[in-house]
């Protein structure tokens, strides 16, 4: 059983840095993907990016390419998303989700899933 606890949204506004993190309990592979995703009002779920649980692995999605940075901090236990040069489009509820499988990052299927936490960028 694997539990995942966002936190770290708010208000921000465009230009501006915010950072968020995942809390991860359970046992997960070396190579498991982790992900984050996000959900605009109105607008389907969209993947961000996506890092194995050993933190080795990374890929983005294109539209925060260069902005974004997803890291693993080993000491909290946690999957953080730094978020840089934020856009009123960037704004949404942010979701972590773990493939508790050694899929390959690419392919990843996520099983397990946070409650979320809102980001509002203002203009």
């Amino acid at each position: 059983q694997v539990q995942l606890v966002e936190s770290g949204g708010g208000l921000v506004q465009a230009g501006g840095s915010l950072r968020l993190s995942c809390a991860v309990s359970g046992r997960l592979f070396s190579n498991a993907p982790m992900g984050w995703f996000r959900r605009a009002p109105g607008k389907e779920r969209e993947f961000v990016g996506a890092i194995t649980w050993s933190g080795d692995l990374t890929y983005y999605a294109d539209s925060v390419k260069g902005r974004f940075t997803i890291s693993r901090d080993n000491a909290k236990n946690t999957v953080d998303l730094q978020m840089n040069s934020l856009k009123p489009e960037d704004a949404g509820v942010y979701y972590c989700a773990a493939d508790i499988t050694n899929r390959p990052l690419r392919t990843a299927r996520y099983e397990y899933w946070g409650q979320g936490t809102e980001v509002t960028v203002s203009s």
